[in-house]
């Protein structure tokens, strides 16, 4: 079934009518040498699917490719956002943080945009997979890791940041509760995620159109797979339930294509409208292909007719971003 607009007393996005509606023992380094080696060369023999990329750490984990094209739609999506957070990098009230982790920090952008901006705080960035460029500001170091996985920092941090993990937590609350742990008393942690819900607030995303079946199938799918696609209306609460406190949430609308009148919206849609086009087969193949067993040929007709939808402007298709942060109380440990 096609998703009703959420309920809300915001007012809606205005559609542009003037758009175009066509269609130090030298033996001991050695060994550790030999075996740091061996390591990275297990976590760089990246797996192959459908001419796609993906992670070799923890291979089968995470739904993503992790090719040039993936890295690529990911640095596009970085600066979606911040034209979204008008060059925001964190809302949370922090000046210059002296130790700040950056958590599934993929291509490394947002690390390096911090630290440049910030030099006197030390940033650590830790994903699944080495893409990050190894030309870095002094500040910033990136660490291959799983964050799902127990945390074994040894000191905690001033900042937490969080960033676009739709679809790819298994367990969201066990994930807020360790930064919650590794956040220093009075510090701050923030998410930044997305529902992924497509809608329309005046009916043009109807339960027919390929699109909005591609999206409620992929969505199902990401849920089987037993990874939430949809985190972001949910971050505050799990921020609660860890024991911050003095949180705050903001909801951004995303439109989907340059149809809203209003230029920031429109700017947005386009940059969105891209990322997705970009990303169709990186959002699709993986799931549809082995959680739900579709031909690889069955995936492409099916994004053919999606991509046909994304650049319909009569289609005023949007989803929600959240950013949630909240501050760890000075009593707590």
């Amino acid at each position: 079934m096609a998703e009703p607009a959420p309920a809300t007393n915001e007012p809606a996005i205005e559609a542009d009518p003037e758009l175009s509606t066509d269609d130090s023992d030298s033996t001991l380094g050695d060994d550790v040498s030999r075996y740091t080696a061996s390591l990275t060369s297990s976590i760089q023999r990246y797996p192959v699917e459908n001419n796609r990329r993906y992670h070799a750490y923890k291979d089968g984990s995470y739904v993503m490719p992790n090719d040039e094209a993936e890295l690529d739609r990911l640095d596009l999506t970085h600066q979606k956002l911040k034209i979204l957070l008008e060059d925001k990098l964190l809302l949370c009230p922090v000046q210059n943080p002296g130790r700040l982790l950056d958590v599934g920090t993929g291509t490394g952008i947002w690390a390096i945009e911090y630290g440049d901006d910030h030099p006197d705080t030390d940033i650590l960035g830790t994903d699944l997979s080495p893409t990050q460029p190894s030309w870095v500001p002094p500040n910033v170091k990136f660490e291959v890791d799983d964050c799902e996985e127990p945390w074994t920092f040894r000191e905690k941090f001033d900042v937490i940041h969080s960033r676009y993990l739709a679809a790819a937590i298994a367990d969201w609350p066990k994930l807020v509760s360790q930064a919650f742990q590794f956040t220093k008393p009075g510090g701050y942690s923030e998410f930044q995620d997305y529902d992924l819900t497509y809608y329309s607030e005046d009916g043009t995303l109807t339960e027919d159109l390929p699109i909005q079946k591609w999206i409620t199938t992929l969505l199902g799918a990401a849920r089987d797979f037993g990874r939430d696609p949809c985190p972001g209306p949910r971050l505050a609460g799990y921020m609660r339930d860890a024991g911050f406190q003095n949180i705050q949430e903001q909801k951004y609308k995303i439109p989907i294509g340059p149809w809203p009148k209003d230029k920031h919206l429109k700017t947005i849609g386009a940059w969105n409208l891209v990322q997705i086009e970009d990303g169709l087969e990186a959002f699709t193949l993986r799931l549809f292909t082995q959680v739900l067993g579709w031909k690889s040929e069955e995936v492409q007709v099916l994004l053919a007719n999606v991509r046909k939808d994304l650049r319909n402007p009569k289609i005023h298709a949007q989803f929600d971003f959240f950013v949630a942060y909240g501050q760890k109380p000075m009593d707590a440990t």
